[in-house]
């Protein structure tokens, strides 16, 4: 990291492709894995270079372990970004599977994350913000720095909400199994700033930072939705939100997108997403005015160095494990 009188502030991208959207909406089709890996990936190292920026990227194992990704996860490892595992199958209702199925889901991604990038993870994400007790113990367990999958904001139910009536595909049993995406109400309380799970021995969690006080969103996608009714408002938005970490001491950790840099002129299947009314080259203009903002007041940085600064400084606190899911003892594989 260079040598700066800002404080760091971590940036990482959840590489969740055109199938794994599909899935989690209850499309058909999208089983044949569709991508939309290689745009992407060219977008979005040229507009870093652009910037002069070294994020994470967490990768999804089911994309590392197919061929036609083969190309575009090269280029990320070759250009010595930080590598993160987004699990494997990119199932948000993660929290529900047992200890086996945990077990053997982390493991695959690892595996297939390690041999198309170069790199083995240190980092995870759950898909949809999912997390548990269990997914903590082994990723503990298997040697991971840091997690970073839960979002402290009070409005995960609206946006649950939201995401169900644009899916008129999805059954009441999917539902069921995907009334965890995007966090509980609760999770509104949780801490903004890097914590370890269950003590001096647990694992570092880096929370994807909200607006301290009022714990609303700052990450790109909503930005950008907010931008569809003022631009000038949502980048109003976005100072203030950075003012307010600075005032308040939080070391923020930035969440984007595919769909921040991805347009409806490349990925018209994805009508329902919001901000996906919007054209590429009006994304990508809109993100390099933020990055602006942003290195006004921070240094952007990998999820890695965010956590190694965290563990190595002081007032680290610790938060108590969650309470074991009563899915963890069962064999039952959670089905798609």
């Amino acid at each position: 990291m260079k040598e700066t009188n800002k404080p760091g502030m971590s940036v990482s991208l959840d590489m969740d492709n055109l199938w794994s959207y599909q899935k989690t909406h209850g499309d058909a089709g999208w089983d044949a894995y569709p991508t939309y890996l290689d745009p992407l990936v060219e977008v979005v190292l040229e507009r870093l270079r652009k910037h002069r920026m070294t994020i994470t990227f967490f990768v999804v194992g089911q994309d590392a372990a197919l061929e036609k990704n083969a190309g575009a996860f090269r280029s990320l490892g070759a250009e010595g970004h930080e590598i993160g595992s987004h699990s494997f199958r990119h199932e948000p209702w993660l929290h529900l599977y047992s200890r086996p199925e945990l077990e053997e889901e982390l493991a695959s991604a690892e595996e297939h994350i390690e041999r198309a990038t170069g790199k083995r993870p240190i980092g995870f994400r759950g898909p949809g913000f999912s997390y548990s007790r269990e997914t903590l113990d082994i990723l503990s367990r298997r040697g991971y720095l840091y997690d970073a999958s839960t979002f402290p904001t009070f409005i995960g139910a609206l946006a649950r909400a939201y995401y169900f009536w644009k899916s008129d595909n999805l059954t009441e049993e999917e539902k069921e199994k995907r009334k965890g995406l995007f966090g509980k109400f609760s999770d509104g309380f949780q801490p903004l700033k890097p914590y370890r799970w269950g003590g001096s021995g647990g694992i570092l969690e880096i929370p994807v930072t909200t607006m301290p006080v009022f714990r609303t969103p700052i990450h790109l996608s909503y930005v950008l939705y907010l931008s569809r009714f003022s631009k000038a408002a949502a980048e109003l938005y976005f100072r203030t939100a950075l003012g307010l970490c600075r005032l308040r001491g939080v070391q923020p950790s930035l969440l984007l997108h595919p769909l921040d840099f991805l347009g409806k002129d490349k990925v018209p299947q994805l009508s329902f997403f919001p901000g996906m009314d919007m054209e590429t080259a009006e994304k990508l203009e809109f993100f390099d005015t933020l990055v602006g903002f942003i290195k006004n007041s921070f240094e952007p940085i990998t999820m890695e160095q965010h956590a190694r600064a965290s563990l190595g400084g002081t007032g680290l606190r610790t938060r108590p494990m969650p309470q074991p899911s009563a899915a963890a003892a069962s064999p039952e594989r959670v089905a798609a």
